[in-house]
């Protein structure tokens, strides 16, 4: 029985089911809470899924299996073998392809019968409320805060609900958020996030890695939410946060409310600035200042007087690949002080990690320490292996 906390459907019942469909979606036409008309919802919907990524992988097969109509894909990156230990969307003979195409291939082989709309575009404050404004129901399984903060005001601008996940290691999130919910029970992601947290203390998957089979148990549930609210059944995480832990094997709800100081979302903004993002500096300027490009590195690292390499890595990275002659401090040391002793103050130093990220961090903190013959390399060791070792292993 649906409970009395459902919200109604998102979406009519579309056209009468053809003979195909009814023996392709019998098992959910025979479902009491499903049935031929919430069938016929889904085959009328438009879900709009951002990112064919972890999350969007999951996301994207089981909708497209369960007889969505149409699925908007929005995504401008392309398949590399690092996605394939967790996206699968994409197998081997995908690398190098755009991943909404692997994406489509994929969602077809699948289920032909459902359309496909591709997005290969960046989402800014130009195009986001006009693409939303297109379809029922957003799904956001982004990785960054600036385009989390993005989605969330243009889907509350387009008058639109979203399901939004999110994954890091071995845990994962997911809720629903609907600003114009019926009776009063609007609730947008600044309501349970009202500020980003400071620029670079939540590492992204690529820092920080991600448990491959996360993203199909949260991916799973974004596609369940998604599927009772177009259908309207169920009780929906509309003001619930749902908490999952893959190594404990337990999950809790938390329950949040509307802020009450919450300013109403009238327009889009700056969201880099709002999420702390520094701009982006001319690059002769950069690495005048504070980073070496690669090929200066190696360059300086064949002069006679060389610089001094510190990884800000974590040791399970160091093991993987490393610069020639480095040392190991990792990030979080540095940042709190303990490591300070271990970093020359004399000579030129040059931190490095895994894409420039972590060791810009550090820089400033050995900036404000009075170290000031200290850079970072730009790019980090995927750059190094791209320019100047590419027989390094990247991950």
């Amino acid at each position: 029985m649906t409970p009395a906390s459902a919200l109604p459907p998102l979406v009519e019942p579309g056209p009468e089911l053809t003979a195909e469909e009814i023996a392709r979606y019998s098992r959910h036409l025979i479902i009491p809470d499903v049935g031929v008309a919430g069938q016929r919802r889904l085959k009328n919907a438009r879900v709009l899924v951002m990112g064919a990524g972890g999350l969007g992988s999951p996301t994207l097969l089981y909708l497209a299996a369960a007889g969505v109509g149409t699925l908007g894909i929005v995504d401008f990156d392309v398949v590399d073998e690092s996605n394939l230990q967790r996206q699968i969307l994409h197998g081997v003979a995908d690398v190098g392809r755009a991943k909404i195409e692997s994406a489509r291939d994929a969602i077809a082989a699948i289920n032909p019968l459902v359309r496909v709309e591709l997005h290969d575009v960046v989402l800014t404050n130009d195009n986001a409320v006009e693409l939303f404004g297109r379809y029922d129901l957003i799904l956001d399984g982004t990785d960054n805060f600036a385009t989390r903060y993005l989605v969330n005001d243009a889907a509350a601008l387009a008058h639109k609900p979203y399901v939004w996940g999110s994954i890091f290691r071995f845990s994962g999130q997911v809720s629903v958020f609907w600003e114009d919910a019926p009776d009063g029970r609007g609730l947008n992601y600044r309501d349970l996030y009202p500020q980003a947290p400071p620029a670079g203390l939540v590492p992204s998957c690529a820092e920080g890695g991600v448990f491959g089979l996360l993203c199909g148990t949260i991916g799973s549930l974004m596609g369940t939410e998604a599927i009772k609210l177009l259908c309207g059944i169920g009780d929906p995480l509309l003001g619930r946060l749902l908490i999952y832990d893959a190594l404990a094997m337990t999950h809790r709800t938390v329950r949040f409310a509307r802020d009450p100081d919450r300013a109403p979302i009238t327009a889009l903004i700056d969201y880099d600035a709002f999420c702390g993002i520094p701009a982006v500096v001319d690059a002769d300027t950069a690495a005048d200042t504070s980073s070496i490009t690669p090929l200066q590195l190696r360059a300086e690292l064949d002069s006679d007087d060389p610089p001094v390499l510190i990884d800000v890595r974590e040791p399970v990275e160091w093991e993987i690949a490393a610069l020639p002659g480095a040392r190991l401090v990792p990030r979080g040391d540095i940042v709190d002080g303990r490591a300070s002793a271990q970093i020359p103050r004399e000579g030129r130093v040059v931190l490095y990690c895994k894409t420039g990220i972590r060791s810009a961090q550090a820089l400033a903190a050995l900036r404000a320490a009075g170290l000031d013959r200290v850079v970072h390399l730009e790019g980090g060791i995927l750059a190094w292996a791209q320019q100047v070792d590419p027989e390094m292993p990247t991950y």
